[in-house]
């Protein structure tokens, strides 16, 4: 059983899916705190001109160490980042084919009143596209116990896992003895090198959302979410 436990993105980047995509369980690590510029609440598209920032704007302001599974919304946001999407992609060639159901979604997120529940909407739905059978929770499930690598080995031994995936940012907290003595092995996660797909910006950007890679390559999307080398993708600790 190999599990990952990670804070939830917004559309995130094609790396974030082929991570889950190697656990048999994903755990959405939203009772952590919320963390301003970070990934939880924004990502970049492609325009012709180059990347921008789609950011949802959260309700912050006094709430300095909320968990993100707390974090609302300023203001109504989803139509303007379609509208950003719809202009930045229509020409691309699978639009016409991708853009229902992510419309859709967008669509879905505008009812929902916190960012971890629009999340959780894209990642499913992103997942199901990409034919990810990766089953997803949320580490409120397992009512987990510690701070840092105490929370992580404690979901870890709840859900009976053999094997932990991280991503590499963890290395500088993450102590792996506790896991060792669990009899759970760390792994660490190494993108790429992932292949490159013919994209509508001035220079071409692996670290755009996901979405980007849908309208660009369509039905073969899922394979440019995998390493295009031979070699390992993930270094056991």
């Amino acid at each position: 059983m190999r599990v990952a436990i990670i804070q939830s993105c917004y559309i995130p980047w094609k790396g974030f899916f082929d991570l889950i995509g190697r656990a048999d369980l994903y755990v959405v690590l939203d009772g952590a705190q919320y963390a301003k510029r970070h990934w939880h609440n924004r990502n970049r598209i492609m325009t012709p001109g180059g990347p921008i920032w789609l950011t949802i704007p959260v309700a912050t302001k006094s709430r300095f160490e909320q968990p993100i599974d707390e974090v609302g919304f300023a203001e109504p946001w989803a139509d303007k980042h379609w509208r950003s999407i719809e202009l930045a992609y229509r020409k691309s060639p699978f639009f016409a084919a991708e853009a229902p159901a992510l419309k859709a979604a967008y669509e879905a997120a505008e009812r929902l009143d916190r960012l971890t529940d629009v999340n959780t909407l894209f990642l499913k739905a992103l997942m199901q596209r990409l034919d990810i059978p990766t089953v997803m929770a949320r580490d409120s499930d397992y009512s987990p116990q510690g701070t840092r690598t105490e929370r992580l080995l404690d979901i870890c031994v709840k859900t009976r896992a053999t094997n932990y995936l991280s991503g590499p940012s963890a290395r500088d907290y993450l102590d792996e003895s506790p896991f060792a003595a669990a009899g759970i092995a760390v792994e660490w996660m190494s993108y790429g090198p992932y292949q490159a797909y013919p994209q509508r910006g001035p220079a071409f950007d692996h670290a755009v959302s996901v979405i980007d890679l849908l309208f660009s390559t369509g039905p073969e999307a899922a394979a440019y979410c995998r390493p295009s080398a031979v070699e390992p993708a993930t270094e056991t600790g």
